[in-house]
């Protein structure tokens, strides 16, 4: 809605200057900006890039185009010049013009989709099967479910997809600990999670490989060169043994593969249901693989990729200042981005997407440039419209999590200990009386896991980030938990409202009727209409942090609006239907924000 008024401000100005300066400008050269609290006006307009068509002072340009603004626009009561901004008052009129807008529009801020558009691809989540979904990749999760909700926000049509990584190295790595340790323990006779138990033995592996280097000792390690060699230490030539058979289909090997991936499996979907994320399609590495190879083959034959001696396959890309990328190893198994060059194409042979994101962490940076790169070469010219949606790392208070050392933090555990903290706090505030057992443990698994989500996405993809859960459950500050509460005590009010007879239509009432504004209905008025900015900004940047801020935003406003207003006052009863309706829209957006996040919001706390 703001935007729309910025639109109208743009065509004035752009009048003004060929009026005032004769001057021809285009409506990408007028600048807008929030006006800064320390002044008083709504919107800015930067003057200095406009001084070069009207041969003045900054001050003398803002001036002329805000007497013509002021005098030629409906919506624009006065203004004045610091500098070279000029700030702009709207008249209040406006304001409540388009705030009636947003109210008989419950879908203000989102925009419907075109059924007949080719639909954006996202991939997220994407474990391995080598050990439980930590921090780490909850990080991942959450952001990749929140851009798919913004993406649908602005029009597109989603495909929610994930790869697999059922093979390789490390799973061979899992499999070998487990038949070399394990016993026979399974997820039913241990009493633990299939991807729990599966993960222990990957850190099993390392633990005995690095008593085996130990026993071996560093001078029969090293190679000619004096390098240490650890790739011919028994367990890890018998993994790589253990990979050749798979490749081979050696069924003990397949079965012992399908047996422990699947204890993976079932114990993912429990995480993914807590998590409340879903697929619309799941890929598995051990499907693709082999389609990857071929796509490398084909690049042989077309001498896009090298072989070297040892028949390993390589791409050289040094005179495009990367490197050298192994594609293919030597014995003739596949890497990373072998299966990677498979999915991509045979997700855009179905699907035919429009764009393809990839949402992983920036530890693949240099991987997802080489892939697309290779993409391009092998002549896939969609490979233009991929996109790596790289994040920064979750660090602890402890430092650093290592899935191999067993130091992460995992999933399961982490939102049971927000779960089990929302709890505290709230039995700690008490005014839990009203909630049967089954309400208050629904409760605190919401406030838990909105606390859990909104710390993580609150925070810059880009930016690293210190995750502690004891901070994420307070109930004060940027918190999830404040939002909430903010969110419930609204419709607290509006249902003690609802039961008064003056108030009970305030839903009804005509905002627009409404002739004054104070400094603090204003603001908040003015912070409701933006949401629409917000969401296409933040789907455009694939930030799910713009939203999170801008909802922390919304009910800090809400509140400062709140302590220095009486919402419902009987002797005042038009200024308390207006303030209940500015209520209900705060409310409705801060509910649509969270849902943007993945995040419930209790009408009750």
């Amino acid at each position: 809605m703001i935007s729309s008024i910025e639109h109208s401000l743009s065509l004035n100005t752009i009048t003004a200057a060929k009026k005032i300066f004769d001057a021809d400008i285009q409506p990408s050269q007028i600048q807008f900006q929030q006006t800064k609290k320390e002044f008083e006006g709504d919107i800015t307009l930067v003057v200095f890039p406009l001084t070069k068509f009207s041969k003045k002072s900054p001050e003398e340009t803002g001036k002329l185009i805000g007497e013509y603004l002021q005098q030629q626009s409906e919506v624009v009561t006065s203004y004045n010049c610091v500098k070279g901004f000029l700030n702009i008052v709207i008249d209040n009129t406006e304001w409540l013009k388009q705030f009636a807008g947003v109210i008989a529009n419950p879908r203000y801020g989102f925009t419907d989709a075109d059924a007949n558009q080719k639909p954006v691809m996202l991939e997220y989540a994407s474990p391995n099967t080598n050990k439980p979904i930590h921090l780490g990749h909850m990080r991942n999760i959450l952001l990749g479910w929140s851009v798919v909700q913004l993406l649908k926000a602005t029009g597109k049509k989603v495909f929610k997809t994930s790869i697999i990584n059922d093979r390789g190295i490390h799973i061979c790595k899992s499999m070998l600990a487990w038949k070399l340790f394990g016993n026979g323990e399974t997820p039913q006779s241990s009493g633990m999670k299939g991807d729990h138990l599966v993960g222990k033995y990957y850190v099993e592996f390392d633990k005995q490989f690095k008593k085996e280097k130990l026993a071996v000792g560093n001078e029969q390690l090293a190679d000619n060169e004096g390098e240490t060699d650890e790739k011919n230490l028994p367990l890890m030539k018998d993994a790589k043994s253990m990979l050749i058979k798979w490749e081979q289909g050696d069924k003990e090997t397949i079965d012992l593969w399908k047996m422990m991936n699947g204890w993976v499996y079932d114990g993912f979907d429990v995480t993914y249901k807590n998590l409340g994320i879903d697929f619309d399609k799941i890929y598995y590495e051990s499907d693709t693989y082999l389609l990857g190879k071929k796509i490398v083959e084909e690049g042989l034959q077309k001498k896009i990729f090298t072989q070297d001696a040892d028949n390993s396959v390589w791409l050289d890309l040094t005179d495009e200042g990367l490197d050298r990328k192994i594609m293919q190893r030597s014995d003739g198994t596949s890497v990373y981005i072998t299966q990677d060059l498979g999915t991509a194409t045979l997700r855009h042979k179905e699907f035919d997407f429009d764009s393809m994101i990839y949402v992983v962490g920036n530890e693949q940076d240099y991987h997802f440039k080489v892939l697309f790169k290779a993409l391009k070469k092998l002549g896939y010219n969609w490979a233009d419209k991929c996109h790596h949606l790289s994040y920064a790392m979750v660090d602890l208070p402890s430092g650093k999590m290592k899935s191999r050392e067993g130091t992460v933090v995992d999933a399961d555990e982490l939102m049971q200990e927000v779960i089990d903290a929302a709890k505290a706090e709230t039995q700690k505030l008490g005014k839990v009386d009203e909630f049967s057992a089954e309400e208050l443990n629904q409760l605190y698994k919401t406030l838990g896991m909105g606390a859990l989500k909104y710390f993580i996405l609150k925070v810059d993809p880009e930016k690293r980030m210190l995750f502690n859960p004891e901070e994420s459950v307070e109930i004060h500050g940027n918190t999830g938990p404040y939002i909430q509460y903010v969110h419930a005590r609204i419709c607290s009010m509006l249902r003690s409202a609802g039961k008064a007879d003056e108030l009970s239509a305030y839903a009804k009432y005509d905002v627009t009727r409404f002739n004054t504004l104070n400094d603090k209905e204003k603001e908040l008025l003015k912070t409701i209409l933006s949401f629409a900015e917000v969401v296409k900004t933040a789907a455009q940047k694939l930030s799910p942090a713009l939203v999170a801020n801008y909802v922390y935003e919304l009910s800090r406003v809400y509140n400062q609006f709140y302590h220095e207003n009486t919402v419902i006052d009987k002797a005042e009863k038009e200024t308390s239907l207006f303030r209940l309706q500015l209520s209900s829209a705060t409310a409705h957006t801060i509910k649509k924000c969270m849902e943007l996040l993945g995040i419930d919001c209790p009408e009750r706390m």
